[in-house]
Parts: structure tokens; sequence; C-alpha cells
């Protein structure tokens, strides 16, 4: 960023008079080019404060990157100072911003994930074979898990994803030029509504079922929600329509916790029953609006979604879809509802919560993909037949992402509070051969490790918090005896260390030491046990105060595999 040019004031020499030093307009100067490609790229389009994330989409999509000149111009279109556009567009990591002097991005880029199911099935020599065969013209990053933990280890070529990948594979990919996303067979609106689809809508928007029976049969499903902190659906339903009005909504759709992937699954599958859940919530709500906001890593629904969301009849609340730009904090609801307006996406502090003072300053409800999903099921079959499912005293279905070390991983229907031992058996064909279960993670990222030995737990909300851990998204990985659990806690520290906002010290810091003291051959236990304390009793959100519980677990549960430091 260049500074504001000074005005130099002019001295008067013996034998001159004084002089008027030369008016130098201040601030930066807008690139006339630059000025009119932006205004021509924008078009008609609204020059909203909450717009300026999907306008850097537009100026990324169109360049491949967004250099100084065009942040310049977009700034003065939008009248936002020039810092203001310059740190929202570089929070996000999907935004390729070329400073001044510096050299233009490549035209393609190949992203590997190196999240813990790739980097268990391969992904690090994949990303440096690659780096080393990758010709000119391309460029090889790192990148977090991307949602296709059942197909690792995954490269994106673009916004084509190749699965299963190797090396020759992805290049060859590069060279046909398959940059664009492959868009599965998906249920359509036409197929949705000939299979009785909208007709509860249809029924709620005519007074032929009131908001009292939705309500009642949330409450008596116990359906919580299931993006991870489990609140109790009807009751968040209920809080927000209890404040003033007017009320919004969001879906969250940025499930970016590494192991996590069954919102992809349903969006790209049945995503109008997702639609029918959501549109039931803002009616019972009187939502006035809708922001459903999608990660950028799931390209194909962002494709799909519009072209389904046209094909709506005309009624109810306006839809709006807001794109993510690869931020896993923003999966934090009020660190989307800073993304949504536009903003870096830090968290904000509570209370108020979101129910009361959220999108816009307004009352909002938020919920996940998943759990509006199961919103015209629990309603048509009854509350009975969701509470019907269940093992180990516990109630209802979850849709457990699972990777690792399984023979067939992928999304699973299956009752909850089943055991991870059952879920292995029954729901993946066993463990993978070669392979004999070591450890899993029963919830993702932040979600803690356990060992084999502790395959009894029913997997369920309130059933781990005892062990340090916690169900969360269900995104179960599991590790063998091949693989390393303080080598899977690092992967997931630097995971975290790489993805805090920064706001607050206790994780931007934490997360950094803690990688370090996590590389050294010996574990100085006692300070990364005070270093996770102080992480979880002073971070502003749960990204800082969950970072430490893969880390906390492995000390606990597996102290044959960590040494300590010598007194």
């Amino acid at each position: 960023m260049s500074h504001d040019v000074q005005k130099v004031r002019s001295f008067e020499h013996p034998g001159e008079g004084r002089k008027r030093a030369k008016s130098t307009p201040k601030g930066r100067q807008i690139d006339p080019q630059a000025a009119e490609e932006m205004a021509l790229l924008l078009g008609d389009r609204p020059r909203r404060r909450d717009l300026l994330i999907e306008h850097l989409h537009l100026i990324q999509d169109t360049y491949r990157q967004i250099s100084a000149a065009h942040l310049a111009a977009l700034a003065d279109e939008m009248k936002l100072a020039f810092a203001e556009v310059f740190e929202t567009a570089t929070f996000y990591a999907h935004f390729d911003v070329v400073k001044e002097g510096e050299a233009g991005i490549a035209p393609l880029t190949i992203r590997v994930c190196d999240s813990l199911t790739c980097a268990m099935l391969g992904a690090e020599k994949l990303l440096h074979e690659l780096q080393a065969s990758a010709g000119p013209g391309i460029r090889v990053l790192r990148a977090p898990c991307v949602g296709l933990c059942d197909m690792a280890p995954v490269a994106e070529v673009g916004h084509h994803f190749v699965m299963k990948a190797t090396a020759s594979e992805v290049l060859a990919t590069a060279e046909r030029g398959e940059t664009k996303p492959v868009i599965p067979p998906y249920v359509d609106y036409d197929a949705y509504v000939r299979d009785g689809g909208y007709k509860l809508l249809n029924d709620l928007r005519a007074g032929r079922l009131s908001k009292d029976d939705i309500l009642k049969a949330l409450d008596d499903s116990s359906l919580r929600g299931l993006g991870g902190a489990g609140f109790p659906t009807g009751r968040k339903w209920r809080a927000v329509l209890g404040e003033p009005g007017p009320r919004l909504m969001v879906v969250n759709g940025d499930e970016g916790e590494p192991g996590t992937f069954k919102d992809r699954f349903y969006l790209l599958r049945d995503l109008h029953r997702f639609l029918e859940g959501m549109l039931i919530g803002a009616h019972i709500v009187d939502a006035t609006d809708v922001y459903i906001y999608i990660r950028d890593e799931y390209p194909a629904a962002l494709k799909v979604l519009p072209m389904e969301l046209a094909k709506l009849p005309q009624g109810g609340p306006v839809l709006h879809i807001r794109r993510g730009a690869g931020a896993y904090i923003c999966g934090e609801e009020s660190s989307l509802l800073e993304s949504i307006e536009g903003k870096r996406g830090l968290p904000r502090h509570k209370p108020p919560y979101p129910f009361q003072v959220g999108l816009f300053g307004l009352p909002t409800l938020i919920n996940n993909i998943e759990t509006l999903f199961w919103v015209r099921d629990i309603v048509e079959r009854g509350p009975d037949w969701w509470s019907s499912h269940g093992r180990n005293g516990r109630h209802g279905l979850r849709s457990y992402s699972v990777s690792g070390r399984v023979k067939n991983p992928g999304v699973k229907l299956a009752p909850s509070g089943l055991t991870v031992r059952e879920l292995i058996d029954e729901f993946c064909g066993g463990m993978a051969d070669g392979h004999r279960f070591h450890a899993y993670l029963p919830g993702g990222a932040s979600g803690g490790i356990l060992p084999a030995a502790m395959d009894n737990i029913p997997l369920d909300f309130g059933t781990l918090e005892k062990y340090g851990c916690f169900i969360g998204s269900a995104a179960v990985i599991i590790l063998s005896e091949h693989d390393s659990v303080k080598e899977a806690a690092l992967n997931l520290m630097r995971f975290f260390e790489d993805e805090s906002c920064g706001q607050c010290t206790p994780c931007r810091v934490g997360t950094q030491k803690a990688a370090l003291l996590m590389q050294q051959p010996v574990w100085n236990r006692e300070l990364l046990d005070e270093l996770s304390q102080a992480m979880r009793d002073a971070s502003i959100c749960g990204l800082g105060q969950a970072a430490s519980n893969p880390l906390t677990t492995v000390i606990k549960y597996f102290p044959d595999e960590f040494k300590e430091t010598a007194e």
C-alpha cells in the first residue's frame, strides 16, 4: 500500500519571493484502465458493502488474481476505503491478491489437500511430486480439507477435483484443460415435486398446517443442530420467533472441519429436501430474507444451487446465495454473519447472540444444511419415526462422515449412539486390508483422539465430553497401527494455526506455539498442558477453545507414543 503524498512546504530563498506548493491529490490514485474494467465487470450490480466478497470473487474468477489496481478501482466503485477492501481480500485464502511490484499469479492453480485423512493416504508425496513436475504456468499449493475425505488423497485442478489422485493423473487433467466442477446426478425440482416434495411447505403456507404443528413435531423428535453444536432445533426456532421483527435466516453450509463432508453429500443428491426444510423454517420465523452460505470448496453445489432456486415458484422470502472464500473460521456462526456482511470472518463477542442481534443487526435463525434436510421427514413421518432410531439409549439418526483406514468410507446414515466398532464393522465393511484398528477421531479435527480400546462409547451428543472429546458434526476418522497419533495431532494443530483468524492472542499465538512444541522429539507435557488450558479459557470462539483437544487426548490416552521432558 502506498502512503499519501505529503505536501512539501516551499522555502523562501534570498532574492526569491514566496512560492505556493503545487497541489497534489491525496490517497491512492485510480488507474483509468482498471477503473474502466471494474465498471464493466460490475455492470448494474449493486455496490452495497455486503456484496464486497461477491465482487472480489467476480474479479478472481475473471482475471484468476486480484491486482492492486483492481482493488483500488473496486474500492472507488463501492465508496470504501482501500484499506478496508484490502484487509477483506487478504483475509480469505482463495483470493490471490497481487501487491504492487509483485509478479502475477500463474494461470492455473493446483491445490493438494493436506488435512489428516489425505495426509494419511499420501498427500505429502503427491504434493512434492506435483511441485517437481508441474510445468510453467502452473502453481501447486497446499490446501486445507476440501470435503472429499472419503476419496483421499485429493487434488483440485482449478475447480475440478481429482480423487484418489496420483501425480500423473492430476497433471494429465491439467493438460486436458479440465478445470470446471463435475455435476453428479441429483434429484432436481421436477423429480422432487413428483415424489411429494413441497406439499408440506404448501400446506403450511395455505394454513392447512400450523406453525405449532411443525414446532411440536421438532420438539417431540428432539432434533438437534447437526452442524456440531447440537442445540435443540425447535427451541432455536421459538427463540428467534420470540424476538421482534423483521427477522432473517442464514443457512450455514461452510463445513470446513477436516473429516466432514455430509453436507456436500446431501447438497449434491437431494438438494430440494434441504431447501424445503429451509423454507419451512423461514416461514415459521417470518424471515423476510434467507442467506445460503456455501463454502467455496463446493463448486458443484455453487453451480447447481442457483439453477434449482430459479425453478421455485414465486412467493416466500427473498433468497440470496453467498459464496465462501476459503476460511474455516466462517463455520463459526458469528464469523459467518460477518462474512455475509462482506467483512473479514472475525468472531463476535457474545452476548448478544445471533437469535437476538444477528445478520445486519436483526434477529437471525441460523441452521446447518443437514438439520434442515430432516425437517420434512420428521413432520411427515412423525417424531416417533425419528426417535425410534438409535442405540445404547440414544435416539435419532446421524450422518457419520467416515474416512481413514476402513474398507468403505463415506457418509453413513446410522442410528445415533452406535459405537465406533459398530460403525466400522456394520457400515464400513471393516478395516482396510492390512490395517488393524488403532485410534479414532469421533468428532473431526477438534473432537479429540481416542484409542481403539475405548471402542464402546456411544457416538452422540453428551457421551464423549467426560473423555475430553465431543461428537461435533460426526466426522469419524479411523487410524491404524501404521499411523502415528502424535503426527495426527500435529497435523491438526497446524491446521488450526493456519486457520486462526488472529483476532485473539490465546488462539493466534497458542496454536503457533503448540505446533512448535509438538514438532520436538520430546514433548514438554507441563508446558503443553498449561498452554492448552490458556487457549480453552481465554479464546474468543470455539476454534481456539477446542484446538488443543487432539493434543490433550493424545497425552492422556497414548502415553507410550510420546515422551515427556526429563526432569
